[in-house]
């Protein structure tokens, strides 16, 4: 099935306000998806519903069709991710551990770290996470999430706190996930970030989609 998100007359509530509110929601398996629009537009809301985390108020969101997403199919990558106050290392493979994976931990963490731009992985595998700079946090998340080779990997605001040198290589990772054939939601103000992924273009609080 190449569908992989399906929603309907979709509202979120926050205390008596609508925060978001979608006629209809469609992504297919491969499609990247820009989400813009002003702050307070819904942009981490619609984020949430598509991690599951929350669900909405109002109307249905699918998953291929029926359901909710096993979390492992679907991953979020905050703007300022959480990491565990623990080594690089097990920051990245804690969650295939969580998922009974006992083999190939070690290969795994290597293709995720490559992938973001660590090319020195034995350097930063026994590195404190407290100890990293904001875009090698931001870097060592999005590796934690792209070892769980997800379905459908959804980014907020990925660039917007980072260096110039962690924002190349967070693109160059999402480009490399996408070409892979993981579908991509994004939300994001930075011109540039749009250029470089590309996707169609959802602008919350006014309902275009191109």
């Amino acid at each position: 099935m190449n569908l992989l998100y399906e929603g309907h007359n979709i509202q979120q509530i926050y205390a008596g306000v609508t925060v978001l509110a979608l006629t209809s929601f469609v992504l297919r398996r491969g499609e990247v998806l820009a989400l813009t629009g002003p702050n307070g537009s819904g942009k981490s809301t619609l984020l949430r519903l598509l991690a599951f985390l929350e669900r909405p108020a109002h109307g249905e969101l699918l998953w291929r069709g029926g359901g909710n997403a096993p979390r492992r199919d679907v991953t979020l990558l905050l703007q300022e991710p959480y990491l565990l106050r623990d080594s690089v290392y097990r920051n990245v493979t804690l969650g295939l551990l969580l998922r009974g994976q006992k083999k190939g931990l070690r290969e795994a963490f290597e293709a995720a770290m490559h992938a973001v731009g660590f090319d020195q992985t034995a350097g930063m595998a026994g590195r404190s996470s407290h100890a990293l700079s904001g875009g090698e946090k931001q870097r060592v998340a999005l590796a934690a999430r792209l070892a769980l080779r997800p379905k459908a990997l959804l980014l907020d605001e990925p660039t917007s706190s980072v260096d110039v040198q962690s924002a190349r290589a967070i693109v160059n990772a999402v480009r490399k996930a996408i070409d892979a054939g993981t579908s991509v939601v994004y939300a994001t103000h930075d011109r540039q970030l749009l250029d470089a992924l590309g996707g169609r273009e959802l602008a919350l609080g006014t309902g275009s989609l191109s």
